[in-house]
């Protein structure tokens, strides 16, 4: 399970002049998450592109479970799914009638089709909806019916290109579910997002691109730990002492910041939270409200996503 099913060593892609993926590399191994962050135009969709087959790279190479995405795309496809950032069902065709079409067009006999329709249907919760037509369906119903439709040929990766876009709180939710259900059963997916609270719930491990570079790479508390600081947030309950906070601090070796009595102090680990209220105590100072701050993937995206990579 540790071995990579995904892999892409020095993937590059230029449009003319516009350089989309400049020496883009990553490893994915089977049965995980990997979350690509990035802002638009960072390489997150050509780089999807070019691993299902969409794109040929204008240099370097890519393999679905040992295959090459140039020279073996029969076999690459067969073990893909993609859903990209729009619905690509036919609207006019019913959910059921998507399904059974894809199921065949992808080899399945009538029965098969049938059968497989009726799996997908009820894991997705579309089996009272399956005989309307698409274009009646809510927009969290439709990235269902779309992710549904991408696992019609049990692929073993699947590529889920901002998924969740549009959907309300229940739906991205929802969708969370399926996609953790999906992992647990063995599927490896491949997942764009620019929610950092759908990266840090979903995704084993992270890549953060920008201007077509990877700018960082890790799990998300290796990432958290790189561009973020864990800080002490203590209000002080007589706003006149606040100075008093301060020296008292900076002499237990801490370096604080202030807003009015809100305090911030930065520190290396969670259990000096108890060396700053010996500092504050020891100088007779009380506490009105105390706090202990982790970074967060906003921190991640803020400091990496935007980054420009050096020439």
């Amino acid at each position: 399970m540790n071995d990579p099913i995904i892999e892409a060593h020095h993937i590059t892609q230029r449009f003319g002049e516009v350089t989309a993926l400049d020496d883009v590399s990553i490893a994915v191994p089977q049965g995980t998450v990997l979350g690509l962050l990035g802002h638009n135009g960072a390489g997150k969709t050509t780089l999807i592109n070019v691993l299902s087959t969409l794109l040929p790279p204008t240099s370097g190479t890519a393999r679905i479970a040992g295959f090459d995405v140039v020279t073996h795309r029969r076999e690459v496809t067969a073990r893909i799914g993609l859903t990209g950032q729009f619905a690509s069902v036919d609207e006019q065709l019913s959910g059921y009638d998507n399904l059974v079409l894809i199921a065949r067009l992808l080899g399945a006999t009538r029965r098969e089709a049938k059968q497989r329709t009726d799996e997908l249907l009820s894991t997705f919760d579309l089996v009272e909806a399956a005989r309307r037509p698409a274009r009646t369906y809510s927009g969290g119903m439709r990235r269902r019916l779309d992710i549904a439709a991408s696992l019609v040929g049990h692929p073993d990766v699947i590529f889920l290109d901002e998924p969740t876009t549009g959907l309300d709180p229940v739906s991205r939710l929802n969708l969370w579910q399926i996609v953790e259900n999906l992992v647990a059963d063995g599927t490896t997916v491949l997942l764009t997002t620019q929610y950092l609270d759908e990266a840090d719930r979903l995704a084993d491990s992270i890549t953060v691109l920008s201007a077509g570079k990877i700018v960082a790479t890790g799990t998300a508390e290796q990432l958290k730990a790189q561009v973020g600081q864990r800080t002490v947030n203590a209000t002080l309950t007589d706003p006149a002492r606040t100075t008093d906070a301060l020296q008292a601090l900076r002499t237990a070796g801490f370096d604080p910041v202030h807003d009015g009595a809100r305090l911030t102090i930065p520190v290396g680990a969670s259990r000096q939270l108890a060396d700053v209220v010996r500092a504050l105590d020891d100088s007779g100072l009380d506490i009105g409200d105390l706090g202990l701050g982790e970074p967060t993937l906003d921190d991640v995206y803020l400091a990496l996503a935007h980054h420009t990579p050096a020439a």
